[in-house]
């Protein structure tokens, strides 16, 4: 049903925690095959990926070339979930996600929907929850998830979207304004992001903020943001 992609770089750790969590549903069937696109990992990571039985690939160029590259290896499932190494999905993920995809089948326009996690940080403290908070109503209100809430999306819309197109960063913006609100779902389970909202500093937490707010609140074109994100 499901073919998961995952682009990593240098992602030993964090990727053995993001496989993990999806046994359950690779047991029960939800999960058909992962793949895993590389861009040529000094640690671990293929080790991680080979154990796990998952698809490895080497892929050299940025994220958003990684994900496109992965959806066309994946041949398995009619649905595809983007995921990055460091989220983690909460136990009994694919339950919902199994039932998402059940109705979208239903509804003549369910294939051409697309459904996203609920964002959770591991860290501790104030900090971390109110950047949940502000997620929330981020992806309410915009319909434009951030990359490390996964997106799940069907093989078919994807390819007739485009996929993911060759940026050097937000991609993950640049798909789900294309996706559009109206037909972008949030799950109720979470996506548990590792580490701490705002690592790379104030002052570049606060530009890549207002580039993200520019494509999604102002509909500036994504390409154009790029810049201001750095």
């Amino acid at each position: 049903m499901i073919s998961v992609i995952i682009p990593t770089e240098n992602a030993e750790l964090d990727l053995v925690h993001a496989l993990a969590a999806l046994v359950p549903a690779a047991a029960e069937g939800v999960v058909r095959e992962v793949v895993v696109v590389d861009s040529g990992s000094t640690d671990n990571t293929d080790m991680v990926a080979d154990a796990a039985g998952c698809t490895f690939v080497t892929r050299k160029g940025p994220r958003s070339e990684r994900l496109a590259h992965g959806a066309s290896v994946a041949k398995r499932g009619d649905w595809l979930l983007f995921l990055q190494p460091e989220t983690l999905l909460e136990s009994g993920w694919h339950h919902e996600a199994q039932a998402f995809i059940e109705r979208a089948g239903r509804t003549p326009k369910g294939p051409k929907t697309a459904a996203a996690f609920r964002l959770r940080y591991e860290a501790f403290g104030l900090g971390p929850r109110l950047s949940e908070k502000a997620a929330s109503v981020r992806s309410q209100l915009l319909g434009m998830p951030y990359g490390n809430q996964g997106l799940l999306i069907s093989r078919q819309f994807y390819e007739k979207l485009g996929g993911h197109r060759p940026l050097p960063e937000m991609e993950d913006l640049d798909l789900a304004k294309r996706i559009g609100r109206s037909r972008m779902v949030f799950l109720r389970a979470a996506a548990v992001s590792a580490g701490e909202p705002g690592a790379a500093g104030y002052a570049t937490g606060l530009r890549q903020a207002l580039a993200r707010f520019a494509v999604g609140a102002l509909r500036v074109p994504t390409s154009l943001a790029v810049k201001l994100h750095g």
